[in-house]
């Protein structure tokens, strides 16, 4: 789905991958933990919900 909100990219060399949330990079998550970090701490509603919606992350 190639509008939704949250993005992970793909793994960088290191491993982690780059999040954006609409276009803007919020940080890089090398777990599911650090991720759910980055959208509680954007305020959003459910964060440990989320990665799990195809209409919000991708």
């Amino acid at each position: 789905m190639a509008d939704a909100p949250i993005v992970m990219h793909r793994p960088s060399a290191t491993g982690d991958w780059r999040v954006t949330i609409r276009d803007r990079i919020i940080g890089l998550a090398d777990s599911d933990h650090d991720l759910i970090v980055f959208l509680e701490a954007a305020c959003l509603l459910d964060p440990d919900r989320l990665p799990d919606d195809p209409r919000w992350v991708e």
